[in-house]
């Protein structure tokens, strides 16, 4: 054989050898370890998971655990599904209409079985389940609220409401005192930040998760009009954000709108449990509160959420017996303590030890597993992205009829 067929030959396997490795999704690395790819949404969260990922490294000297994160994880997880480049360990969000079309199409493995699922909650997988199957280990769950400014509250005499009517008069007594009711970013980018206050004035307004559902997603189409009585309740707890957000609010983002509340220039922040490691390092100057959304009676509130951390393991894995350790390791009270203690959101884990960790956030995380938490009501829609961009739309330019049409041109392609 001469040079040149030896370089041809050597060049295609290598080809091959790559174009394998990145088909599966794991591989063995240079020093023989099995290496598997654990792909993270939770960038906010990343640290945590790095030294998570570590502590099983050393207790798995076999395995090699390549953490991947980037921007706009969601759209590219889709890309790699749709391009058959699946991660060996994903954390994705088994309420999703993607997931769940993903799970039946058989991408995802049935951990159904799996012993591993003793260490959660009774329930809290087989609630996610998809024919009985279980294709996702939801390890915590996140919940939307009110963050509020506890100290200052005290200061001034203020309280968490209790009925809407006093979330409206809080408002008010907060304004009367010269101070910001809202810390809000109302940017499209950023409306994902409002889906949860959005979607609690629906299920309050209507009676519930299931309710608000009726009303949005399976009514007839063009069934939200300008005038029904509970659109324009809707409206009115939407007009509460729309009336008191700071002034900088249309250019805000995210960070931006952690960081004024953290300093005290915003007394609250509708936002989800997922924001308290955000929060915290900015170190905050006072005592944290949350309070669930208020419905018009005293015991009517409500909180919204769903899985957050939560894995699923790719059928068309090389390596699955790695990879269910892995998962296995994550649902340990080893692993989900470290998380916790960071996270603070509700872990289905049943060995973490929570009680008086997180005080500021009970106000919503005592509801969270009970009949006062719904699931996020787009586990029931095909898409969520355009309900995120009206939301903001409305909160920064009201306009009820614009409202019901963006809502009707939303939800009437996904009815019958």
């Amino acid at each position: 054989m001469n040079l040149s067929k030896k370089i041809i030959l050597s060049c295609s396997t290598l080809t091959i050898a790559v174009l394998l490795a990145a088909c599966g999704g794991g591989s063995e690395d240079s020093s023989g370890k099995t290496e598997i790819e654990f792909f993270n949404q939770k960038v906010e969260m990343q640290t945590t998971l790095s030294e998570i990922i570590s502590d099983f490294e050393a207790e798995n000297p076999d395995i090699k655990v390549k953490f991947t994160n980037v921007p706009d994880a969601g759209t590219v997880l889709k890309t790699r599904v749709s391009s058959n480049d699946i991660p060996d360990v994903v954390n994705t969000y088994p309420m999703n209409a993607d997931f769940k079309e993903w799970a039946a199409n058989g991408i995802f493995e049935d951990l159904t079985d799996k012993e591993y699922l003793s260490n959660l909650a009774e329930g809290a997988a087989e609630s996610y389940a998809i024919e009985d199957k279980v294709y996702n280990i939801p390890l915590t769950s996140n919940a939307s609220g009110i963050y509020y400014n506890q100290s200052k509250f005290d200061e001034l005499g203020l309280e968490a409401p209790k009925t809407f009517a006093e979330f409206e008069e809080l408002v008010e007594e907060i304004k009367s005192n010269d101070e910001v009711p809202f810390a809000l970013a109302l940017t499209q980018s950023e409306g994902w930040m409002l889906m949860g206050y959005h979607q609690l004035a629906w299920a309050t307004a209507t009676g519930g998760g299931e309710e608000a559902n009726e009303a949005l997603r399976f009514s007839p189409k063009g069934a939200i009009q300008e005038n029904d009585p509970v659109f324009e309740e809707v409206v009115a707890k939407l007009d509460l954000l729309a009336d008191n957000p700071q002034r900088n609010a249309h250019g805000a983002s995210y960070d931006d709108v952690v960081a004024l509340f953290s300093r005290g220039d915003a007394l609250m922040m509708p936002n989800g449990t997922w924001a308290l490691p955000a929060i915290n390092n900015q170190e905050p100057e006072f005592e944290l509160g949350m309070f669930p959304f208020p419905g018009d009676n005293e015991g009517e509130e409500l909180v919204v959420g769903g899985a957050d951390l939560a894995v699923s393991i790719s059928e068309s894995s090389a390596n699955k017996e790695a990879a269910n350790k892995f998962v296995e390791y994550l649902t340990t009270k080893e692993a989900m303590q470290k998380y916790y203690d960071v996270d603070g959101s509700p872990t289905s884990v049943t060995a973490v030890e929570t009680e008086g960790k997180f005080p500021g956030t009970e106000g919503v995380t005592q509801h969270v597993f009970t009949d006062r938490q719904f699931i996020w009501l787009n586990s029931e829609w095909t898409s969520e992205v355009e309900f995120h961009h009206l939301t903001v739309d409305y909160v920064g330019s009201p306009d009820a009829a614009t409202l019901a049409n963006n809502l009707n041109a939303f939800l009437d392609p996904m009815k019958d």
